[in-house]
């Protein structure tokens, strides 16, 4: 049964890196002591390094031990025997790009089927939609696809912004590029505002967190659905 958790983002302007997930991170991964985390997204530059560095620190307030997935001679494998994912943040070109060379969206998708807990925020949330076209990333590299990993039958837009009422920015807003997007593809989209996740177990799809998401449907007005919702029927 899948199990995963799919964040708006990694970090809270009032917290550290995973601080506001950590509750939820040790239901999610209960029992487990070491987890696989694809570095691979890369934001800001940093290397893989110092990224799985970071989240181990994170991982380790929870007594979680972190390994980069980088470090493997045979990623695949290493994803196959995870006891539990994480694909951090950064650019979701990037990822995805690196997700594809290293032929891996097939070894996970095979290994979130199976039941291994999975977590993403941010671009590691992006790939777990229909496809990355409603990322805010710039495309800095070429993916051979922009599919992805499909566990929710939707795209998601995460750290979605509300336009500012006070700003006198005259260009586009996230809900303009998103009806954009709608001019060209018929599926949902989920706006996900920082703070708020989404939580998969099978085919339960729920919106956790304290913050309303924006729902966008094809052809339709958008709509606010309150944390605790079931998107599972959202098609």
């Amino acid at each position: 049964m899948k199990q995963l958790l799919i964040a708006s983002t990694s970090t809270l302007h009032s917290g550290a890196y995973l601080d506001y997930l950590l509750d939820a991170l040790k239901i999610h991964f209960k029992d487990i002591k070491d987890i696989i985390f694809i570095p691979y997204a890369r934001p800001s530059g940093i290397s893989h390094d110092d990224y799985t560095k970071k989240a181990a620190e994170a991982f380790a307030k929870i007594d979680i031990k972190v390994t980069g997935l980088h470090t493997f001679k045979n990623p695949a494998e290493a994803i196959a025997n995870a006891k539990g994912i994480f694909t951090g943040g950064g650019n979701t070109f990037v990822l995805v790009s690196a997700l594809y060379q290293y032929k891996l969206l097939e070894p996970l998708k095979s290994a979130i089927n199976s039941g291994t807990p999975y977590l993403g925020t941010s671009a590691g949330s992006n790939i777990c939609g229909l496809n990355i076209r409603t990322t805010n990333d710039m495309p800095i590299v070429y993916p051979p696809s922009f599919k992805t990993l499909g566990f929710v039958p939707f795209n998601i837009n995460p750290h979605y912004l509300d336009p500012d009422t006070n700003s006198t920015h005259m260009g586009e807003t996230r809900e303009t590029r998103i009806k954009e997007f709608h001019q060209f593809n018929t599926q949902p989209v989920v706006g996900l505002r920082e703070g708020s996740w989404l939580k998969v177990n099978g085919q339960s799809i729920e919106l956790k967190g304290t913050l309303t998401a924006r729902i966008f449907e094809y052809d339709s007005e958008p709509y606010e659905v309150e944390t605790g919702t079931f998107l599972n029927e959202l098609k």
